[in-house]
């Protein structure tokens, strides 16, 4: 069954409830609560992605409620000669999805992807006014201060280029010998590319690889151009080639974006870009010697192994939310370390470890959040309440690998989960979990992240 989390408190009441005795007794039942054993969940069949999945659980996040409601105007450099107006809608988007109280915790699938894209279509839109896909140094240093201005004061947070860590150099040509519209319309198969990429199968382009196979075959070709040229501008020109067609990739993404529509671009760019965040786990794995001194000799004390091995994955709960195809990957990456430390058994059967126990859980009943596999954003409605979409239905068992090496590809994975939210038919049921209940929650894996 869907559900729905509503927080509806502004972020300033923590301030004055933490000045109360009340705010240090919260903060005890939360940490209580969050290191005590779990039932055993009910499993759910495995579903494939092509077949008609479970509903997602859509999940009211807390949000600053002024910067939304009241966005300020910055005071921009006005050397920048990108043109904001164009994405403005797209700007706004990207404002909610890297918000303030949550950026750090969907930076990897959600804030960071978004902002990325929204960076290549403000250039590949502009472009059409400059004939330049890229910028200079210095104009670059410029636009990128006020893309950042701008969406901070529509409620983006303030640290969001360390949180992402996008430089002005990201915004240049890079290594790539071409930028200008022209002579890269002369180079590449324009036609194939657009044929490639202008629309993609967002569902089955991760391992079909149709648009990007297109995009690295226009790379090279543009990086190859540098090679061409060195009997002009001499060796300097010469550098890794696999260097030049990343940052040439870059310049691909700019002229794909120009070429359609700011919508349409981005719906191709974070499909993209969810192919590589699905190909990792981005969770960082912390020493793990007592899950191995628990779980070592054969298991010979259940209890104490999976005390050992819930204490650890409540660790890698409190880094962010991940996508139920990243779980995938963190568990196998997981269960590779223990393999390798000569813990065969399947610790994960034993210890009952769903794949939703890898990311930040929520709600009071400790549900884990695992985003769907599929580009979403984060969606303020009229009431200034702020949701995005979980994969709350998922109660898969977390896989155990069956060797000590992880598996080449995610399009071989044995355990299918649904990749597509399905219909919004079912009735939905409110839960009211405030903001102040859930920035509590956060102080406290703060506060055991340096215990």
């Amino acid at each position: 069954m869907a559900q729905r989390f509503n927080f509806y408190l502004p972020i300033a009441l923590l301030l004055l409830l933490c000045l109360r005795e009340s705010c240090c007794t919260s903060l005890n039942y939360l940490k209580s609560s969050m290191i005590k054993d779990k039932t055993e969940d009910v499993l759910l069949p495995n579903t494939s992605p092509t077949s008609s999945p479970q509903p997602f659980l859509p999940l009211l996040a807390p949000s600053p409620l002024i910067p939304f409601t009241n966005s300020t105007v910055p005071k921009l450099s006005g050397l920048c000669t990108l043109n904001f107006t164009v994405i403005t809608s797209m700007m706004r988007v990207t404002s909610i999805d890297c918000m303030a109280a949550f950026a750090p915790f969907l930076a990897n699938v959600v804030c960071c992807p978004q902002l990325e894209a929204t960076l290549s279509i403000l250039i590949g839109q502009s472009s059409k006014d400059t004939d330049s896909l890229a910028l200079n140094g210095t104009l670059a240093t410029h636009c990128l201060s006020d893309f950042e201005k701008i969406l901070v004061g529509q409620g983006a947070n303030e640290d969001l280029f360390k949180i992402c860590p996008i430089r002005p150099s990201n915004l240049t040509e890079g290594s790539c010998p071409i930028n200008n519209v022209i002579e890269f319309e002369s180079t590449v198969d324009s036609a194939n590319l657009l044929a490639a990429c202008g629309k993609i199968d967002t569902l089955n382009e991760c391992c079909e690889q149709v648009c990007q196979n297109a995009i690295v075959e226009a790379s090279s070709k543009l990086a190859e151009k540098a090679y061409n040229l060195v009997s002009l501008y001499g060796s300097h020109v010469m550098s890794d080639l696999s260097t030049r067609v990343n940052d040439c990739k870059n310049i691909v993404l700019r002229w794909l974006a120009s070429k359609l529509d700011p919508s349409h671009a981005k719906e191709v760019l974070r499909g993209l870009s969810s192919c590589k965040i699905n190909k990792v786990c981005p969770l960082n794995f912390p020493n793990m010697s007592h899950v191995i001194n628990g779980c070592n000799d054969g298991i010979s004390n259940q209890t104490e192994c999976c005390n050992g091995v819930e204490s650890y994955v409540s660790l890698l709960q409190r880094q962010s939310f991940i996508t139920n195809l990243q779980a995938l990957n963190c568990a196998a990456s997981l269960g590779v370390k223990l393999r390798k430390a000569n813990i065969t058994k399947n610790v994960y059967s034993l210890c009952h470890i769903n794949l939703k126990d890898f990311s930040l859980q929520v709600g009071t009943k400790e549900s884990g959040c695992l985003l769907p596999s599929l580009p979403s954003d984060v969606v303020l409605d009229k009431s200034s309440e702020v949701s995005f979409v979980c994969d709350l239905n998922d109660n898969i068992p977390a896989p155990w690998p069956s060797t000590s090496q992880l598996a080449d590809s995610s399009c071989n994975k044995t355990v299918k989960i649904p990749a597509l939210p399905a219909a919004a038919s079912v009735q939905s049921s409110r839960h009211g979990i405030n903001t102040m209940n859930f920035l509590l929650l956060l102080m406290v894996y703060a506060a055991l992240m340096i215990m």
